[in-house]
């Protein structure tokens, strides 16, 4: 009687490839940081009993917005590449994910502008809306990162909504700066890492 030894599949020597779904967060990174550095930048120096710059007040949140808009709109974008031959959970997933997107910040602006209206105090829309959007940005991370495993994006959204949330303590200019640096960081930080990660996620160069 011969017995037969079930062999494992050859090695043909071809790199591991990318899961088909992984989204490519560096683009959505690089411009949220420079929505941080510009738009927070821009606020703090243009705040405090000594302003650097003498900035219109509308500029610094003109700034933030449409860093936070391209973002918004590059993340959108990487992860409908992404789900080009994906499975159907994985599909659905990142629809309920872009929706997530829409509906937090509706609710936000809903909010910001029923607590200015109630307390009559405009002027904290500039505070509110800084901090607040750092906080959803940094829940819809940890969302997302639990959702496609991704432990960078998760780690990220956890330091944007602590940090976000801990500004709130702060006066200006020194809660713009805070946002400026804590935020532009780690987005900084976040692009480099989120290149090696898609690197090892290819897999060993072939010899």
């Amino acid at each position: 009687m011969t017995s037969t030894a079930t062999l494992p599949p050859a090695d043909t020597g071809a790199p591991t490839t990318r899961r088909s779904s992984e989204v490519d967060n560096r683009a959505a990174y690089a411009s949220f940081g420079l929505a941080y550095l510009l738009g927070h930048g821009a606020a703090a120096a243009s705040h405090g009993d000594t302003p650097l710059l003498g900035l219109p007040e509308w500029l610094p949140m003109t700034l933030l917005g449409a860093g936070l808009v391209s973002g918004i709109v590059l993340a959108t974008r990487a992860a409908l590449r992404a789900q080009r031959g994906a499975p159907a959970p994985d599909v659905l997933s990142g629809k309920l994910l872009g929706t997530a997107w829409i509906a937090a910040f509706t609710a936000l602006a809903i909010a910001i502008t029923g607590l200015t209206s109630v307390f009559d105090a405009p002027e904290l829309e500039a505070v509110l809306w800084p901090a607040g959007s750092g906080i959803i940005v940094g829940l819809l991370y940890l969302a997302e990162g639990a959702v496609r495993r991704n432990v960078l994006h998760y780690g990220l959204g956890i330091w944007l909504a602590l940090a976000s949330a801990a500004v709130l303590s702060l006066e200006a200019p020194g809660l713009y700066w805070s946002l400026a640096a804590a935020g532009g960081g780690a987005y900084a930080l976040a692009t480099i890492l989120e290149v090696r990660r898609l690197r090892s996620l290819d897999g060993p160069a072939r010899t």
